[in-house]
């Protein structure tokens, strides 16, 4: 299309110089084509504005970029807009330029410290058995029609033209509903702008990002933009709703800001949508669904309160668009997990073996603790914390693991360009502050097979041994290098050969 009736749809300024036709549109200098328009964005480590030169030599044919040093082109004679937020104005070029996929579909948004992933899958088992196709953008992967493909982007929130991407593809595959995992990182870079919710959905919220947002203020702040983007949005003719965990504190604020109707789910608080009598019920948990339509018993096939509260979330999300009890019922007692969430590795050892996501203090928290009641013997935890990421919760994590595992292994989990030592001291600092003593209590072992291996080599009948912090990540990185990985292939490989050996 004309870049002149592009930027008009994307309500962007005008007049050009000249008025190219783009073939497409490109944030990375790397992946520009000939005819993109590059979109030159501030990141985090380089501005894009530097970049500009290398995309008009491999044949961007205008530039859209902020004020600022890198505002004019070398050569003067490609086209120049100038905008305020070249994020902002990413995600509203992109939109316009696939059609606005957002306005044609209905959209749910999730948001939350944890949970976000299972909820997010809960919702869509919920919709399509209530007749509804649905398509996911999430952490794991992004299910578009009757395909998945694997999350290539290393962000549970990609940038604003891979998701209006999506979401047109989810669109001409007769998509219903795209369900979005929306992070804060997401929703404060612009990610997620012109997607056109129609629902939000809150999970929770514990601490993590700081060394993204100043404060727990900022972060909840943040996720709030999900909630009042509600009253911004056009009517597509279903009722908006703010699903709110009323368990939560910070709900009340959501509350007090979201501009539609609210449904509430709690365990424990008053609430709209409620689980009762909860037990365990084999590798599950039994509950009744009380809800304003009636209630009705569940045998949900999770375990852990955490995930009965990924469960009520879906039920509430699926009576605000008007599914049915028996229909939510149905959904909840087919949905079986997500790949690397309280996944069980079985090759027939007389232990247990888990992988799981947890990479918060409180999600390994609430890991350990729906794991505690199906551990006769000991319970052991082997985890790490990702480089380049928030420190402040290295030692809480190791606090936490130290208090309810019988045994920690600390290793590595993702260092990227810090030291894996140096990563894993700050949790053993944690570790150590509740009195755990190295060799007896916990273990340092930098190497993240080795580290499995001596977990399940010294595991025995009844115990439980948790794998936290990579659950579906395929890879590790250490510097520049990306080394394949995965926690249960590799447990798989170990306890096979451990299997073949003693044949």
């Amino acid at each position: 299309m004309k870049l002149s009736a592009l930027l008009k749809d994307a309500g962007l300024p005008g007049p050009l110089a000249s008025d190219p036709e783009i073939t497409g549109i490109s944030y990375d200098s790397r992946r520009v084509n000939p005819g993109d328009l590059f979109v030159a964005a501030p990141g985090f480590r380089t501005d894009g504005r530097r970049f500009i030169p290398d995309a008009l030599a491999k044949g961007a044919v205008a530039v859209v970029a902020e004020n600022g040093e890198g505002g004019t082109p070398p050569d003067g004679a490609k086209t120049m807009v100038i905008v305020s937020s070249a994020r902002a104005a990413l995600a509203r070029l992109v939109a316009a330029f696939y059609g606005n996929p957002g306005l044609k579909m209905r959209v749910v948004g999730v948001t939350g410290t944890d949970g976000k992933t299972t909820t997010s899958h809960l919702i869509s088992a919920v919709l399509e058995r209530g007749g509804y196709r649905t398509g996911i953008i999430g952490t794991v992967y992004l299910k578009i029609g009757d395909r998945t493909v694997p999350n290539p982007y290393h962000q549970t929130t990609p940038e604003a033209l891979e998701i209006q991407k999506a979401l047109a593809e989810m669109y001409d595959a007769g998509t219903d509903y795209a369900i979005i995992e929306s992070t804060s990182h997401g929703l404060a870079l612009n990610r997620v702008d012109c997607c056109h919710y129609d629902a939000a959905v809150f999970t929770n919220l514990t601490s993590d990002h700081m060394d993204f947002h100043t404060g727990r203020e900022d972060y909840l702040s943040q996720k709030a933009k999900l909630f009042t983007s509600l009253g911004e949005t056009v009517d597509k003719g279903i009722p908006k709703a703010s699903i709110l965990n009323a368990d939560d504190p910070a709900s009340d604020y959501l509350a007090s800001i979201s501009p539609v109707g609210l449904l509430t789910y709690a365990i424990d608080a008053p609430a709209d949508v409620r689980a009762l009598r909860l037990s365990p019920s084999g590798w599950g948990t039994a509950f009744v669904l009380l809800t304003p339509q009636g209630e009705i018993p569940v045998n949900l096939p999770l375990i852990g309160r955490f995930n009965v509260y990924n469960a009520l979330a879906a039920a509430a999300l699926g009576l605000s668009q008007g599914i049915g009890l028996a229909s939510i019922r149905e959904a909840l007692e087919w949905f079986h997990g997500v790949p690397g969430r309280m996944e069980l590795v079985d090759a027939g050892q007389g232990f247990t073996v888990v992988v799981d996501f947890a990479h918060t203090a409180g999600a390994l928290e609430k890991a350990l603790e729906a794991l505690r009641p199906h551990c006769r013997e000991k319970l052991t935890v082997v985890f790490g914390c990702p480089g380049e990421r928030d420190r402040t919760k290295r030692p809480v994590m190791g606090a936490v693991a130290a208090r309810l595992a019988d045994f920690v292994i600390l290793t590595s989990d993702e260092p990227r360009s810090e030291d894996p030592e140096s990563i894993i001291r700050e949790i053993e600092a944690g570790v150590q502050a509740q009195g755990q003593a190295d060799g007896r209590d916990y273990l340092v072992l930098p190497d993240r097979r080795e580290a499995l291996a001596y977990a399940l080599a010294r595991a025995g009948d009844g115990d439980v041994v948790l794998l936290a912090g990579k659950g579906h990540e395929d890879s590790i990185i250490y510097g520049e290098k990306s080394i394949p990985w995965g926690d249960r292939r590799v447990a798989l490989e170990i306890l096979t050969g451990a299997a073949e050996r003693a044949t």
